[in-house]
């Protein structure tokens, strides 16, 4: 078989084999990639029983799209024998890697999460593998976790095609029921990556006997051996999820992964460990118990403005209301929430309404101890909210014994948008914003002239419209001047009312950015953080810059700060992958970006941004499939377009990738440095020389001159390096990075 060509793949070598067929390792002649092709044995293909099994798992597992499970790419077959062809990985079986090296608990839990979520996503679709073993589980070099061989796939619906009585699946990993023979469910999947868990963590299978009956004695009547007998730093969390999941009764077991999922995310109780300087708080959202929704708002204001108060005091670090706000309705304990967080204290209230008057109940309390430290109840109307929140603000201050100085006794004091009615229109702003959409912004300018109506020129109300005028362009929903000289408007008017204003620096830091003239950006930012030491989208966009410009040393502590404070939102993970992207290391910067994905899987820019980390370290099938659902889910998306015009460059198909390049992508991509090189990238691979040249040209014009990036580290430049053109264009990129000031 090896060496022979079957169709248009060409087989390379055996990679293994098993009960429902051979796999072989292949090239891919059409597109140029390597593959696996998993035959059915012509003895076994007799049977059309067998044969339509065969059918089934591949219609299984091709019809699963997850990061944590291989990819099918087709089923076909060729002069009677019928074959799947998957994604080849590079990587090493579980199995193997438990056998020779004991995995750390930090491993265990992270790679047994994505065995999870893979999981959840076949569950979720209806689909349960039967057959989950160390053997079945691939993990690359970069730690993804990968789920083969659906070959015992059965989807909801569908035939029972073995017969009863009989067992499928590997004997040591069949749930009680499965060796039975009974019809069995999700749950059976359930258990066998409960043994696998167990595995990890021991080196041992639970169920252990010299032969298959002997071994399912075992599995049904026997306990495994505690953990505790093997090692000894097993987290009580983890202990209790290999319980549950091993329970006999599939009734007494995690009833779905998504209930094991949050397990598994608990099960890592390091202690915290802050500076000893350094005290920390979490304003958890305040709880609207009124039976008004609109008062909602009112709730996310005062919780809003306590952590902006909070944020004053710099010897305390106070999670960022983009964190905080994510905390909403959670079920999580207050001890957790300071686990995940890094924080000493978290405080929790609630809002009544009843007409115009507000009932306020504030807790602080110890998020190590889950002792309560102060409790205190308020009441007053609309008006008095102000005053409601620096009393809670002083409260905290005092219960925390720190000592204020001066000028944060002033900050605290200050009022932002002194009008009630005006700062509530604010919120329902921000709140539009946030959705970055057309509607959502035009809305939020509507709100924000009515605010400007009933508070006059205010510094605050200027900077959110301002910021929402930049998103038009920012967001490639208007990307126009028009949009930024409409923000550096409000910026001016800001700097008429306060000569040194942290948002007005910030929003002409933002502007430069869009503008392409990152000296200009940089110096603003650096302005901003001068006030606000803490100023998220001040942190945020000069990491992004730092990187992009060739200085990822100054980029790292910024994201890691920015983190620290605002760490359940994932975009900021996405941007922590920027200085180990642009320095040339790859696999870095693929973990990091992996983290705000799954934090976020559904976010098409955390996709896009998944997808190029993965072309950059060759893990093509997996990149093809994110863009595959991208344009299945937002067909005309700048994101999916983006995507598909890098697929089709790197699979040589010129035609399908010229027309994803339509002329909405091109304008939005020539409006942004980052987007302009990897148009550039794309012409590259295609060797449309002329086109990459202007393309590249234009992003180092709008201010990407990360000179060692380009010259050296971006594998999609290598058609165009060595010649004149490129070699001129470098050594404008490398003058103008030499000099670059930060």
């Amino acid at each position: 078989m090896i060496g022979q060509t079957i169709s248009h793949y060409k087989i390379l070598a055996k990679l293994g084999e098993g009960g429902m067929g051979v796999v072989y390792k292949a090239e891919d002649t059409k597109l140029k990639r390597l593959v696996a092709i998993k035959f059915l044995p012509r003895q076994i293909g007799a049977s059309d029983d067998e044969r339509e099994r065969f059918k089934i798992e591949a219609q299984a597992a091709a019809a699963l799209n997850h990061p944590n499970i291989a990819t099918i790419h087709a089923i076909e077959e060729v002069d009677g024998d019928m074959f799947i062809v998957m994604e080849f990985i590079e990587g090493e079986e579980l199995r193997k890697k438990v056998i020779s090296d004991q995995l750390s608990i930090t491993s265990v839990i992270d790679i047994a999460t994505q065995i999870a979520e893979g999981l959840k996503a076949a569950h979720t679709k209806g689909i349960t593998h039967r057959d989950i073993k160390s053997s079945n589980i691939m993990v690359t070099e970069s730690g993804q976790v990968k789920i083969m061989d659906f070959g015992l796939a059965k989807m909801s619906g569908e035939v029972q095609l073995n017969k009863a009585g009989t067992t499928l699946g590997t004997a040591a990993y069949m749930s009680p029921e499965q060796a039975r023979g009974e019809e069995v469910d999700h749950r059976t999947d359930i258990w066998a990556f409960g043994v696998v868990l167990y595995e990890m963590l021991t080196h041992q299978l639970p169920f252990r006997g010299e032969y298959e009956a002997a071994i399912r004695y075992s599995i049904m009547h026997e306990d495994p051996a505690p953990l505790a007998s093997f090692r000894s730093d097993t987290p009580a969390v983890l202990e209790h999820a290999i319980k549950k999941a091993l329970s006999k009764n599939p009734n007494q077991r995690y009833q779905s992964m998504q209930e094991l999922l949050a397990d598994l995310r608990h099960s890592t109780p390091a202690p915290i460990v802050l500076p000893k300087a350094e005290k920390s708080i979490v304003v958890l959202p305040f709880k609207n118990i009124s039976p008004d929704p609109e008062n909602e708002y009112f709730s996310d204001g005062l919780t809003e403005e306590i952590i902006a108060d909070l944020s004053q005091v710099q010897a305390l670090r106070v999670i960022s209301r983009t964190s905080a706000m994510k905390l909403k309705a959670t079920d999580k304990d207050v001890i957790a929430i300071g686990r995940d967080l890094q924080v000493q204290y978290a405080l929790e209230g609630s809002v009544r309404k009843a007409g115009n008057s507000r009932r306020i109940t504030a807790l602080l309390i110890d998020a190590v101890t889950d002792a309560h430290l102060w409790a205190e109840k308020y009441s007053g109307t609309l008006d008095d909210v102000f005053d409601i929140q620096e009393k809670v603000s002083r409260a905290i201050v005092d219960a925390l014994k720190m000592k204020l100085s001066p000028e944060e006794q002033q900050k605290i004091a200050e009022r932002p948008i002194p009008n009630a009615q005006a700062h509530d229109l604010y919120i329902r702003a921000r709140h539009e914003i946030l959705q970055f959409s057309a509607e959502g912004l035009e809305g939020a300018l509507r709100l924000l002239q009515q605010g400007l109506a009933l508070a006059g020129e205010n510094v605050l109300l200027l900077a959110a419209k301002g910021y929402a005028h930049w998103q038009f362009f920012n967001a490639g929903i208007k990307v126009e001047e028009a949009v930024l000289q409409e923000a550096e408007q409000c910026a001016q008017r800001i700097f008429v009312l306060e000569p040194e204003s942290v948002y007005g620096f910030r929003l002409l830091g933002l502007i430069q950015v869009s503008r392409g003239n990152p000296r200009d950006s940089v110096r603003f930012l650096k302005r901003a953080l001068l006030g606000d030491p803490n100023d998220a989208d001040s942190l945020l966009w000069l990491t992004l810059i730092y990187s992009t410009v060739g200085r990822s040393a100054l980029a790292e502590p910024l994201i890691q700060k920015l983190i620290a404070i605002d760490p359940l939102t994932p975009s900021n993970y996405m941007f922590a992958c920027a200085p180990p992207f642009y320095d040339g290391r790859f696999a870095e910067a693929l973990k990091s970006i992996r983290a705000s994905y799954e934090l976020d899987a559904g976010n098409i820019a955390h996709r896009f941004f998944y997808f190029f980390l993965l072309l950059l370290n060759k893990n093509f099938d997996e990149a093809f499939a994110l863009v595959d659902l991208m344009i299945k889910e937002a067909p005309e998306h700048f994101y999916a377009r983006l995507g598909s015009f890098l697929k089709f460059s790197l699979s040589g198909e010129k035609e399908k990738a010229l027309e994803a390049l339509t002329d909405e992508v091109k304008a939005a991509a020539r409006a942004d440095w980052q987007y302009s090189t990897l148009v550039a990238d794309g012409f590259a691979i295609l060797k449309e020389k002329d086109q990459a040249y202007d393309w590249l040209e234009n992003g180092i014009n709008r201010g990407f001159i990360n000179y060692p990036y380009l010259a050296n580290h971006d594998p999609f430049l290598e058609n165009l390096r060595g010649e004149e053109r490129f070699e001129k264009l470098m050594t404008r990129t490398k003058e103008a990075w030499e000099h670059f000031e930060a």
